[in-house]
């Protein structure tokens, strides 16, 4: 079962992020393959997630399905979520090319998602979670270990830095910065633009992976690991634990 009921989790939020990745729909379905960066947080989710193949998965923030696709290939079935409509459509777009008949898209926000406890072996998510407010983030992480069956896995792949509490958040910042120096104005405006962002937190909001493992544990998984992936991307993974 899905909702998408409101229940005070920035509807405001939701409906700016709904806008924003309709209109955006076609030019991320376009570049995400070819992006490096996001190819290898995919490869790295889809190598973590690799196991049993007649489990049940969910992908939160699916998009236009560069992680579902390859992930349907590898298990029994996998229910696809996204904020957006028209991203759903793109994904049921692909997914006919390429002949995965075992993906069923839903058009709703995360944060909303209602599945049953104990009836999923794996939930994963690639870049999406950053886009969720910081009380939401812990929330969706609590909802999918519930709905993990017990020895299920969550695997987030995701941007994934601080705000300088740490050397590598700093590192991950200057190199930003220097990069986009050297672009000239263009990059120099960019920086202005970003830092708002960054500041204000507006639009995107990451975390660092130390508060990843953090709202894990929290959640009650255990094994948790993260492992840097590319730039600021990282992949934190956790498993249900089997009950004593």
């Amino acid at each position: 079962m899905t909702t998408d009921a409101p229940r005070g989790t920035g509807t405001a939020n939701i409906a700016r992020q709904r806008r924003f990745w309709t209109a955006r729909a076609a030019s991320w379905d376009h570049g995400a393959q070819t992006n490096p960066g996001l190819v290898k947080v995919v490869e790295a989710v889809l190598q973590e997630a690799a196991g049993d193949p007649s489990r049940r998965a969910v992908d939160l923030g699916c998009g236009s399905g560069q992680l579902t696709i390859p992930l349907a290939r590898a298990v029994s079935s996998v229910m696809a979520v996204d904020i957006s409509p028209r991203m759903i459509e793109l994904l049921a777009d692909n997914a006919a090319r390429a002949g995965a008949t075992n993906i069923e898209g839903v058009a709703s926000p995360i944060e909303r998602l209602d599945l049953a406890p104990g009836s999923l072996d794996l939930v994963v998510s690639n870049y999406a979670f950053h886009h969720l407010r910081d009380r939401d983030k812990a929330a969706v992480v609590a909802q999918a270990a519930r709905w993990l069956r017990p020895g299920g896995r969550l695997i987030v792949g995701d941007m994934m830095f601080g705000r300088g509490g740490d050397e590598r958040d700093r590192q991950i910042i200057s190199s930003k910065v220097a990069l986009l120096l050297k672009k000239g104005p263009g990059g120099w405006w960019r920086i202005a633009k970003n830092s708002v962002r960054y500041l204000f937190r507006f639009q995107e909001r990451p975390v660092s992976m130390s508060a990843w493992t953090a709202m894990f544990r929290a959640a009650g998984l255990e094994d948790v690991q993260a492992i840097p992936v590319v730039n600021e991307a990282a992949v934190v993974s956790g498993t249900k634990p089997e009950p004593t």
